[in-house]
């Protein structure tokens, strides 16, 4: 007697979701909690240290935290004078200008309002990708998303009313440094895109000169705390090694994992987050028109994010058997879908064309 042989194991399943490992969620999670949370931290940090202490602070906790992760892959420092010079502008405008901004804001606004300006971070990204690059064309559905999404910052100001109750100095600190974002990442894009160095290596640089602009201009403007107590110690450590030097190494892996358009989802949730915490663990007031005027800014942050859609109806990663190639975590949206898209126009890579290698990526905002 004979027996049937036994059926072939099943081939691989070449779908994009049976090829990640599920706990890519926690670690999409982990960033949405980390960076949600930052606007908390930064309001208990500046309750014993000055804004630029806890800027200066938050820079020194996250480059120990890249430091150790170069030693530990044997990463150098990027080399040569222009590359230092382009991360110098790099730090100043994706760090050390929005972080300073985001804490002084928070001495007169509530962490609610500052992470909500933060979720505007797109829209200014496609004003300013709309004059600056010129390959980076405008559609309906962009336009549209736009409009809507300054419509959404009118609800959650409360337009209707004056502004009444919100202080003004505060509210514009916090959507210059959203401004800050987009214009730190084309600088970026247009000057170290090309970049022969890591990932990894650019943005230690990048964080390493931010930290060092801090250490010059805090002295000059700050005092030594007169008392220093363990809660917002401990929030600007949380702040600088969790929400700017491990987030960042988080960051990379998810986009590396999942492609840019799952990972840039993250940003939705901050909002959300930065909320949730501000009323339910600082005893913030929400009226209405806030979490009603963040949604507005959320969809219309999505509108400008809009992209083609692939042939069976799903975009363009999840398209893919597998997952997109690392990009430039500076890279806007606009950016990430153009990566995404074939295209007769290529960002130099540094590497051949018939390569088939993906340029290398580029220093990372650590955006809160």
């Amino acid at each position: 007697m004979t027996t049937a042989p036994a059926a072939p194991p099943p081939p691989p399943s070449s779908s994009p979701r049976a090829r990640r490992p599920a706990h890519w969620r926690v670690r999409f999670a982990f960033l949405a909690l980390v960076w949600g949370f930052s606007f908390l931290f930064m309001k208990v940090g500046t309750r014993s240290f000055a804004p630029f202490q806890v800027t200066l602070g938050r820079l020194v906790f996250g480059t120990a935290v890249l430091a150790v992760a170069m030693a530990v892959k044997r990463e150098r420092l990027p080399r040569g004078a222009r590359t230092w010079g382009h991360l110098a502008v790099a730090g100043f405008f994706l760090n050390a200008l929005p972080f300073s901004l985001f804490a002084y804001s928070e001495l007169t606004i509530p962490s609610t309002l500052a992470g909500i300006c933060n979720a505007t971070s797109p829209l200014w990204g496609m004003v300013l990708s709309l004059v600056a690059l010129s390959e980076d064309r405008p559609t309906r559905v962009r336009v549209a998303g736009l409009g809507l999404g300054f419509l959404g910052v009118l609800t959650v100001l409360g337009a209707w009313q004056g502004f009444h109750g919100l202080d003004a100095g505060g509210t514009a600190m916090a959507l210059l440094a959203s401004l800050s974002y987009p214009v730190g990442w084309i600088y970026v894009r247009r000057t170290l895109a090309g970049a022969p160095d890591s990932h990894l290596s650019l943005t230690g640089g990048q964080l390493l000169l931010a930290t060092v602009q801090l250490a010059v201009v805090t002295p000059l403007f700050t005092d030594i705390p007169a008392q220093v107590d363990v809660l917002p110690l401990l929030a600007v450590a949380a702040l600088g090694a969790l929400g700017t030097g491990f987030a960042m190494l988080v960051q990379y892996g998810l986009v590396a994992e999942v492609g840019p358009t799952t990972a840039q989802m993250v940003t939705y949730f901050v909002p959300v987050i930065a909320a949730a915490a501000g009323v339910a663990v600082l005893g913030e007031e929400l009226t209405w028109s806030t979490p009603v005027g963040a949604v507005i800014v959320l969809a219309g942050a999505a509108l400008t994010q809009a992209g083609p859609r692939g042939r069976a109806g799903r975009s363009a990663p999840e398209a893919t058997a597998t997952p997109a190639p690392t990009l430039p975590a500076t890279a806007t949206a606009a950016e990430s879908r153009r990566s995404e898209e074939p295209s007769e126009r290529s960002e130099p890579s540094g590497q051949p064309e018939s390569s088939g290698q993906p340029s290398r990526p580029v220093p990372a905002p650590a955006q809160t």
